[in-house]
Parts: C-alpha cells; structure tokens; sequence
C-alpha cells in the first residue's frame, strides 16, 4: 500500500464516528429509550398483534409525515396537515357512497389534495407569501369548511365496501396492515428519490440556500411549488 493510500485510509472517519455524526442518531435512541420504557411498564408490548396494530396506526402519521418532511427540507413549513386530511376526507366518503366505488373516492380525495397543494404552494413560491401564514390560513378554512359541511357530525360509511374496510383492517400474510404496507412502500421511493434522483438533489440544495441554489440554476420557485403538491 502506497503513502497516500495510508494517508487516504487514516483520514477517512471510522464507521462508530460516522454514525455519531448523523443527526437520525439521536432519534434512534429516543425510540430505543421508548421501546424499553413501554416494555418494562406494558404487558405483553413485544407481542405480534401489538406491533402490528401499533405500525398500523403510526402507517398514518408516516404516509402524512412524508409530505411534510419534503416541504420542510425545502425550507418552508405547512401546518395545514391535519386539516386537509379532514378536508379530503369528505369527498373520499361522499363520492364513494354516491357511486360505491373505492377509486373515484379516492381519485376525489387526491384530487382535492392536489388543488390544495398547488394553492398552498402558488401562494408561498410565486405570490412570495410566507409559507407559515399562507398554511394557517388554510388550515382555518378546510377546518370551518368542515365543520359546517357536516355540522361537528360524523359522515357514516352507507357503502360498507370490503375494499375499503380492507385499507383499514386487512393485513398482509394476515400479520401486517396493509397501510403500513402503503406506508412502508411510499417511505421507500420517497428515500430513494431524496437521495439518488436530482429533482431530491434539488430539493436539498432549495433547503440548504436558495441563492445558491439558484446561481447553480434551479428553479426554487418551481422546486417548492411541487414539494407543496407532493
């Protein structure tokens, strides 16, 4: 081996102050600590129908986290989230009692979700409001909408579509939700657009300084706008 391979391996970091560099490390002990906490006070916490209902439920702060975490990356912030999931909700349940079919309501329901991001993001990333205001604003007007559409009542399911009681119930193999399964999934191409696909690239470098960010020639204007729709 040559003096500058030896040079070359001793200045690389090792694996153990890599991994302490990271900043995922210390959510990972904060899980762990969690972990061990609920397994000595909870009974029966590591058995197989309590991490699967557990993954189940967390499924869908995930598939909700994962959209917020792109416009975060990207240097703005929406608070709207839990409104628009109510807001989104209405024409899923509504469309699919009217037709009972599972896919025009959820066509609606993104749809919608998709008029909502591009007004969120046109109004952060071309008018130049700030993204914090224009996403309060928002978060009030689906959460009034809301409530005077269905008068603070719940809308029942008059469908009863196993396909859509599946989503919620269902389990892969009969162990794992199929909404973690969705979740996992989206969680995965996701990861693998932030971190080997240039418009992810992108979104990073809006994040990090959007001037230079710009001298380097993207569109930061464009770049948010989409993380809003996504």
């Amino acid at each position: 081996m040559s003096l500058a391979n030896i040079a070359s391996a001793k200045a690389q970091p090792s694996l153990l102050a890599r991994l302490f560099a990271r900043q995922e490390l210390a959510l990972f002990v904060c899980l762990i600590l969690v972990l061990v906490f609920f397994s000595v006070t909870v009974e029966n916490f590591f058995s197989v129908r309590n991490m699967t209902n557990v993954l189940g439920q967390a499924s869908l702060a995930l598939t909700a986290g994962i959209g917020c975490a792109i416009v975060f990356i990207s240097g703005e912030v929406d608070i709207s989230i839990g409104s628009l999931l109510a807001t989104i909700a209405l024409p899923l349940i509504i469309i699919m009692n009217d037709t009972n079919s599972l896919l025009l309501g959820v066509s609606a329901a993104l749809l919608f979700g998709l008029i909502i991001g591009v007004v969120n993001g046109y109004l952060t990333a071309y008018a130049g409001i700030n993204s914090l205001i224009v996403t309060l604003g928002t978060m009030f007007i689906m959460r009034g909408g809301v409530y005077l559409y269905t008068g603070q009542r719940a809308i029942p399911d008059n469908a009863s579509l196993d396909s859509f009681i599946a989503l919620s119930d269902g389990r892969l193999f009969n162990i794992i939700p199929y909404s973690a399964v969705i979740a996992i999934v989206l969680l995965a191409a996701f990861g693998y657009m932030m971190q080997h696909r240039p418009f992810g690239r992108q979104i990073y470098a809006v994040g990090g300084n959007q001037e230079v960010a710009r001298l380097a020639g993207y569109d930061v204007r464009r770049v948010k706008f989409i993380c809003f729709i996504i």
